[in-house]
């Protein structure tokens, strides 16, 4: 991985914590919360987090965030196929393909009138990397595109027509045919899409979630899909996960869901560890490492 660079690669906290204590650089590739926090405790060498996922809320334990150490993550590397699956997922309702797959199914010819994209709204909330590709691949089908940012850019955006601030959410929200969720889990951001929200909503929206599970209030999306309050959702990221067997939204036709794969591409581990050979070949020059997180913000 790392020519004459000696590593450890480890699945065991005791042999983590044992092996590291000399380590600048931990590789949080697929270890957990707890296993991280102990390899952090025992590595007082410790410069450099590295995760290979884009969130990180599950490892901001206090003892990092309050230290020196630089944590950063991926965003970006999986925006495209993030990006793609909103694609799908809004043209999945707009052509209605549930409908399309009974008929089939049924055996039979039964037109009708499917909507066209083009022209509709999609409402970006959260407007990081994964919401700047979703806008780009909207703007392309001739999309009209809004976003809710904290801090709108100095320079506009020409892929958004409109920002809105985090307290502008409902007014956002009832202007979207489609609701696209990219927001990083925070305190601030749990369950910021609750009933509220989709009383806010048009009957005819569709929500999209590709962001974090527990931005968006399942409880409440659940009322939102049954009493019809929304048109539907499609879903890569749910709270819990995996979702329980015999959960509703399962059995749900107004739902499309993803077990949280659709940045599982074909070659997407490689994409993320060569983000990280980059990273590592800035930190061994003294460059400034790219996506460094604000652990105060959790992003």
């Amino acid at each position: 991985m790392l020519a004459n660079v000696p590593y450890v690669l480890t699945y065991d906290k005791t042999a983590a914590a044992a092996a590291m204590r000399d380590s600048e650089i931990i590789l949080q590739w697929s270890g957990t919360r707890d296993m991280l926090r102990e390899a952090f405790a025992g590595c007082p060498a410790l410069r450099w987090i590295h995760s290979r996922y884009a969130g990180v809320d599950s490892y901001l334990f206090p003892e990092l965030v309050n230290s020196d150490v630089v944590l950063t993550n991926a965003r970006g590397v999986y925006s495209p196929s993030l990006g793609e699956f909103v694609l799908a997922a809004i043209l999945y309702f707009a052509k209605d393909v549930p409908r399309l797959r009974r008929e089939q199914a049924a055996g039979r010819w039964a037109p009708f009138a499917m909507e066209m994209i083009s022209g509709r709204t999609v409402g970006i909330v959260g407007y990081g990397d994964i919401g700047r590709a979703t806008a780009s691949r909207a703007h392309a089908m001739g999309m009209r595109v809004l976003a809710t940012k904290r801090h709108p850019p100095v320079q506009p955006d020409s892929l958004v027509e409109r920002y809105y601030r985090p307290d502008e959410l409902h007014a956002l929200l009832a202007e979207c045919d489609y609701v696209v969720v990219a927001a990083p889990l925070t305190p601030e951001t749990q369950h910021m899409i609750a009933d509220a929200e989709f009383a806010a909503m048009k009957p005819t929206a569709v929500l999209i979630n590709v962001g974090r599970g527990p931005v968006v209030d399942t409880d409440a999306l659940v009322r939102a899909l049954e009493s019809k309050r929304i048109k539907g959702a499609g879903l890569d990221v749910v709270d819990p996960e995996p979702l329980p067997a015999g959960h509703p939204l399962y059995g749900m036709e107004n739902v499309l869901l993803s077990p949280h794969c659709a940045d599982q591409i074909a070659g997407w581990k490689d994409d993320a560890m060569r983000f990280f050979l980059e990273q590592y070949a800035r930190f061994t020059k003294g460059e400034p490492l790219l996506n460094v997180v604000d652990k105060r913000l959790g992003y």
